[in-house]
This record gives C-alpha cells, structure tokens and sequence, in this order.
C-alpha cells in the first residue's frame, strides 16, 4: 500500500465555499503538510478524512478501505492529535486514559505511561489546568499509545510557543523513525514544514493546487527578480504570477529551466519559501 489516503473527486458543497473535485494522495510512511490559509478548505478535507463530513461526490479511501464497509477497522488505525482541549475539562489524564483505552484494540498501557513521563503530564491534575501544548501533548500520547498508523494534525503549532513549537516538531521527527507512521500535518504556519516535511500538499479556494515533494518544490520553484522591460505577455507566461513595483518586478516560477531559457542572466532567481509560495499562489488566483 502505497498510500494511506486517496481523494478521488471528491467535492463538499456548502453555501458560499466548496472543495472541488479533490484529487489527494498521502503517500505511507512520510509526513505531508497540508497548506493553505484560513478558509482555504483544509478543515472541511480532514473532516472528510476522518468520515466527520460525508462527500457530496467523489471517494475516500484509507488504508485502501472506504468507510462504508470498513469505518470501525479504519479508525482503529487512526489518531487524531487536536489544536485545543476535547475532553471534559474536570477530568484528568488517568480518567481520559480510563475511557479511552477499551476503545482500541491494540491500546498498550505500558507504551501510554511511557509518554505521560517523557512528556511530563501530570496524571492526576484537571485537564483544564493544561496549556494548549500540555493538551496537545495528551492527544498525542492518546494517537502514538494504540499504535496509530495514521496521525492527522489540524493546526497543531497555532498558538504554541516557539520553544514548544519546536520541541513538537522534534518529537515528530522521532516518532517517524521507524517508517511505520504516516502524519498529515495541516497548517498555515509554513515555517514549520520547511523543517519537517516530505511533502506538501497546497489548498486555496477549496482547490487543490499541488502535491508535490519538498524535493520537487525545491528544484523547481524559484522567486525571480528583474527590470521591468523584461516583461510582456510572452514572458510573463513563465510566471505563477507577478508583482510590480517602482524599481522592477518580483515573481514566482514553477519551473527553472524555462525561466532560464526565456531570461538568461538577465534575472536574479532565488529560492522561493513555502510562504512565498502560498503568497504568490493567492496573487495568481485572484489575478486569474
């Protein structure tokens, strides 16, 4: 199995936004970051992911599975790792563990109490007392504790501190070690991926732009900078899109090669961050 999930035009309509005939793959055994900026989707895609929002068309498949026939096995094999606190504020991280656990079939005690030490939970204080990463570190000893295959992450350095936000992205990295996890990470907080990420997956609009390697971004995407008696309409066809200014122009180009053909070495190209990315994406899309 190639792929963990497979969105095959899938479409969600609601009034005012729509995803659009979605085409996704999340390939096993990497971790995908999943883009875009507030209200691009993102959410409304996990949903789907996670069976909390049914299609209007299209399929979902995980594991190879849909969940029509399959919801209990598919989700058993999940982990779900919140932005913010779920779970009934009075209770502690034994009483989660209480009721979580006869829920999972491969559910591992010994494993569970392993993370709440390296993790540093306390067990037996109110989960409201929590910060938000102390939370987020509790669904994620929940996820890595029944042996999650899967992990799905829904903003989960939005609001941490840079220090924890950084320890998070530490520990994901371990926790991927073994090549037995997959991690879809959604965020707009791009920064983070640059560090993480195998690959990224850009949604704006409800569309999906790409899915593309980070190797792949980095080899062919690139911000160019020239004159402005570089540009006519042949040339700008290089471009996702361009931004003018006084003194000349500031681009984005998906493919090297073909910005080196059509400019030489009259440009200065160099290389375009996922923000540039999203930015430029957002400028081409309103500029359409």
């Amino acid at each position: 199995m190639e792929n963990v999930v497979e969105l095959k035009g899938v479409t969600k309509n609601f009034k005012g936004f729509s995803v659009e005939n979605m085409n996704l793959e999340v390939k096993q055994g990497y971790i995908t970051g999943f883009i875009g900026e507030n209200g691009a989707g993102k959410s409304t895609t996990l949903k789907m992911i996670m069976n909390l929002l049914r299609p209007d068309a299209g399929e979902v498949n995980i594991f190879g599975m849909d969940y029509k026939q399959h919801e209990k096995e598919i989700k058993q094999r999940i982990g779900f790792v919140y932005d913010s606190n779920v779970f009934f504020e009075g209770l502690n991280v034994k009483d989660i563990k209480r009721i979580v656990a006869p829920a999972y079939k491969q559910w591992d005690d010994a494993l569970f109490y392993r993370y709440v030490e390296q993790f540093e939970l306390p067990l037996n204080k109110a989960i409201k007392t929590f910060s938000k990463g102390m939370q987020m570190k509790v669904s994620l000893a929940i996820a890595l504790s029944h042996h999650a295959e899967f992990i799905i992450m829904d903003e989960p350095t939005a609001g941490l501190d840079p220090i924890f936000r950084r320890e998070l992205l530490h520990l994901l990295q371990e926790i991927m070690e073994d090549g037995q996890r997959t991690i879809f990470f959604s965020t707009h907080i791009t920064t983070d991926l640059d560090r993480i990420a195998d690959y990224i997956a850009l949604i704006q609009k409800g569309n999906l732009l790409f899915n593309h390697s980070i190797h792949e971004i980095e080899e062919n995407y690139t911000l160019v900078k020239g004159s402005l008696d570089l540009l006519d309409r042949d040339t700008e066809q290089a471009f996702v899109h361009v931004h003018r200014t006084s003194t000349g122009f500031e681009a984005l180009a998906k493919n090297v090669q073909n910005v080196e053909h059509t400019f030489g070495n009259d440009v200065v190209m160099e290389r375009a961050s996922l923000e540039d990315i999203m930015y430029y994406f957002k400028g081409g899309m309103q500029h359409a």
